[in-house]
C-alpha cells in the first residue's frame, strides 16, 4: 500500500508540473488579465540585474517551478516502481516527500489557489501515509 501512495503522490505532483508547465509556454493563463501590467514587466528589470526582465524572470519562475514538481515524480515513479527497498530502508528518502509536499501546501495556501491546494493536500496525505506505514 505505502508503494501506491508513493507512486500516487509524485504522479500527482508530476500531472500539475506538465500542466503549470504546459500553461507557461503554450497559453496566456499566466499572463495579467491587465495588459498593461504585462508590458510594464517587459519593459522593467528587477534591481538585481539588467540582464533579464521582470517578465523574463516571471516565465522562467514558473518554468523551474514546474520542472521542480515533475522532478519529484521523476524520481519517485520509477524509484517506487523498480526498486521499493530503497525508500523502505531509508527515513531520508521515504520522509523527503512528505517534506516537499509540505513544502508546497504552504506555498499552495499562502500564493495559489484552490485547485493546486487541493491537489497538494491529497498528494501530500499520499506521501504522509506512505512514510507513516514505511516506518512505524
Amino acid at each position: 500500500m505505502a508503494q501506491v501512495l508513493i507512486i500516487t503522490g509524485a504522479a500527482i505532483f508530476g500531472f500539475l508540473g506538465t500542466v503549470h508547465l504546459l500553461y507557461t509556454f503554450f497559453t496566456n493563463k499566466f499572463d495579467p488579465y491587465d495588459l498593461s501590467v504585462k508590458d510594464a514587466m517587459i519593459g522593467t528589470s528587477p534591481i538585481l540585474t539588467k540582464e533579464t526582465t521582470v517578465w523574463k524572470a516571471w516565465i522562467g519562475f514558473n518554468a523551474s517551478h514546474s520542472l521542480g514538481a515533475m522532478l519529484v515524480a521523476a524520481f519517485y515513479i520509477p524509484l517506487a516502481l523498480s526498486n521499493f527497498t530503497i525508500i523502505e530502508e531509508s527515513p531520508w528518502f521515504s520522509w523527503l516527500p512528505v517534506v516537499i509536499g509540505l513544502s508546497y501546501l504552504f506555498l499552495a495556501k499562502k500564493y495559489w489557489f484552490k485547485i493546486p491546494f487541493t491537489c497538494v493536500l491529497i498528494s501530500t496525505l499520499c506521501f504522509t501515509g506512505a512514510a507513516m506505514l514505511i516506518n512505524f
